[in-house]
């Protein structure tokens, strides 16, 4: 596969621009030439074959050869709707959810959250989904929704979606999935675990209680033992 850039700009006339931090690692990491072949996806499933053109100081021209429609996506919509853990471990979360599939992130706000993301730290997330993205060849970005309290994403999942909340005390095992292409919604919670009135308002909103096992996973194990079992 070739090394893949993500365009923000469109396509016009077989067209395309590369420029900022994708022009920079093309230019002065990749040592591209013009000639150089490179694939270009823009985070709508599509993805071009497109070969350098001309090349400035801080921007890439190139010429698309080809068009795709490239499908990588879960048969099934999953969001996950989670407390977002500290420092590093956000981006490992982010890299491991974005090649897992997972379509929506939402960031929980929670009674014993640590973690919510400012503008700036969302900004920072997206750009983490990028990178995953273009190394795990993703043609549709993983969306980071605004913080969202806990008690609003419940109201916000679909009626007919399977709902799965992350709680050591719920049953030992996953429900069946006999609809593969039924909509997932995940709820992982904070390092200190849920309330018991967060509990209670999930069970009311018909989630079921699922434990992961007999050890106390960190936010960022569980989230992704949810998502690798709904691709699976």
């Amino acid at each position: 596969m070739n090394q893949r850039y993500f365009i923000e700009s469109p396509v016009v006339d077989r067209q395309a621009t590369l420029d900022g931090a994708e022009a920079h690692h093309l230019l002065h990491v990749m040592r591209a030439r013009p000639g150089t072949e490179v694939t270009l996806f823009d985070g709508s499933g599509r993805e071009w074959t497109a070969q350098v053109a001309t090349t400035s100081r801080s921007q890439v021209e190139l010429e698309v050869l080809t068009l795709q429609a490239v499908d990588r996506e879960l048969a099934c919509p999953l969001v996950l709707g989670i407390a977002l853990p500290k420092g590093d471990r956000q981006r490992w979360l982010i890299e491991k959810a974005t090649e897992l599939g997972v379509t929506r992130l939402v960031p929980l706000v929670t009674t014993r959250g640590v973690a919510q993301p400012t503008g700036s730290a969302q900004d920072r997330l997206r750009r983490w989904v990028v990178e995953a993205c273009k190394q795990c060849g993703r043609n549709r970005l993983l969306e980071i929704d605004r913080p969202t309290k806990f008690g609003d994403y419940l109201e916000q999942t679909s009626a007919e979606a399977l709902k799965i909340l992350a709680h050591p005390d719920g049953q030992l095992h996953f429900p069946e999935r006999d609809e593969p292409t039924r909509p997932v919604y995940l709820a992982v919670g904070p390092e200190g675990g849920w309330t018991p009135e967060e509990v209670a308002l999930a069970c009311s909103a018909n989630w079921q209680n699922i434990a992961l096992g007999p050890r106390i996973l960190r936010i960022e194990t569980a989230a992704l033992l949810l998502a690798a079992w709904v691709q699976a």
